[in-house]
């Protein structure tokens, strides 16, 4: 984002190249299956052989973690365990409840998180408290054991490979995203690849099976080219557009995966800058899921990388307003990126005055470091705009500190240029 920048001669253009390999050399330290974040939230597909109780439990837990209220859904999933203690999709939905959480608590939920490296564990993300680790483990344990029973009764069961490999794929995303570990979560990425293939080719019907394969190809397709070469040899297959393809086919299908689908697409159409795309699904998301304050959040986001400020804001203030009486936990620094985000957008709006209060709020306000620094980069340049170099200066510079702490590079990288001109 900075070559378009005067980064202030040759050695901070040089500096910013070095900066872009090592991105690149570690990119494997993120792992293959980060993206997955934003999948393996719900149940199981219709065709999951499960009771009418626990059926329909498990769609109403659904409808509760995408408006949100994760306390619930995790109550709700274990009524539809008791309900079928058969039922492998709801000790797998229990599980995604428990991650979820998880991640709640840290606070990386957002598209900002997966467009870079911010995701990647941090040394000041709380641990996860015990009893919510063995519960996850206990109830994913149990989903796979039950998968792998129907495997050997039938090892042509296609839903029972679906079961199996959402299962394994829910422990890479675990494995990946809470664990850090990218070669654990490889591994169970592998596995969940190979499961869905299967039911593929046992049942090409089943489109839901497409969102993990076609997701896993779209990864393994702009990974840097020697990464790229051991997804090959380890078994994954590429291609970017018949990886997204298949996760667009997946959004269409009727399923419990659907949702899923749609918001893979939202992260994957704000990567590719097809922000009308991304807006889309974020809007039939929103009219589907109305408690969830996060998809008003992210409509905001996507305008502003879209450059359209006007947009940002309005979506900002519609959820700011919609949901200021809402007493439910909020994600940890989510008021923060409320506030950064809608003082972002006056600024580009010429609004600095309203700008300024939006952003002081924000470094007022708990959250995640990465947020605060670029926090700290929109007020240097309010303060640059303004003439103050001096002040530019030292926000630039709580920028590069903030934002380096919490794996930010793309935005340090931006700080620093930017700090090289003031």
């Amino acid at each position: 984002m900075t070559s378009n920048l005067d980064c202030g001669g040759w050695i901070v253009r040089k500096r910013h190249k070095r900066a872009q390999a090592a991105r690149r050399r570690k990119i494997y330290d993120v792992g293959v299956v980060a993206v997955l974040l934003l999948l393996f939230l719900v149940a199981g597909p219709p065709e999951t052989k499960a009771n009418p109780a626990s059926d329909a439990l498990r769609a109403r837990a659904s409808d509760q973690i995408y408006n949100l209220d994760r306390d619930l859904a995790i109550e709700t999933f274990r009524e539809a365990i008791a309900a079928d203690a058969q039922d492998a999709a709801a000790y797998r939905g229990l599980a995604s409840a428990l991650w979820l959480s998880i991640t709640f608590r840290r606070g990386n939920m957002t598209v900002d998180d997966y467009l870079g490296k911010v995701t990647r564990p941090s040394k000041d993300w709380p641990a996860p408290p015990a009893e919510t680790q063995t519960a996850f483990r206990d109830a994913l344990e149990r989903a796979t054991a039950l998968a792998r029973k129907r495997l050997g009764a039938n090892p042509n069961d296609a839903d029972a490979h679906y079961q199996l490999g959402a299962a394994v794929g829910l422990r890479a995303s675990y494995t990946a995203t809470v664990d850090g570990s990218a070669l654990g979560a490889f591994r169970a990425a592998r596995e969940a690849y190979d499961e869905h293939e299967r039911v593929m080719t046992l049942d090409p019907r089943r489109k839901d099976a497409g969102l993990i394969v076609g997701t896993y190809r779209y990864v393994v397709a702009v990974l840097a080219l020697p990464l790229r070469w051991m997804a090959y040899v380890a078994g994954f297959g590429g291609g970017k557009e018949r990886g997204l393809h298949l996760i667009e086919d997946a959004s269409e299908y009727a399923s419990d995966s659907q949702t899923d689908a749609r918001f893979a697409l939202i992260l994957i159409y704000n990567r590719e800058r097809r922000y009308d795309d991304a807006l889309k699904q974020l809007r039939l998301l929103s009219e589907r899921y109305p408690r969830n304050r996060l998809v008003w959040l992210e409509s905001g986001s996507t305008s502003l990388r879209a450059g359209r400020p006007a947009d940002a804001e309005r979506f900002l203030n519609d959820g700011m307003a919609r949901f200021a009486h809402d007493t439910r936990t909020r994600m940890f620094g989510e008021d923060v990126l409320w506030l950064y985000k809608r003082g972002a957008a006056r600024a580009a709006l010429g609004r600095d005055k309203e700008a300024r209060q939006d952003l002081e709020q924000a470094l007022k306000t708990e959250g995640r470091h990465w947020a605060h620094g670029r926090t700290h980069l929109e007020l240097g340049k309010l303060s640059a705009k303004a003439g103050n170099q001096a002040a530019a200066r030292k926000e630039f510079q709580q920028a590069i500190s903030l934002c380096e702490s919490d794996n930010d590079d793309d935005y340090a990288d931006i700080a620093r240029a930017l700090l090289s001109r003031s």
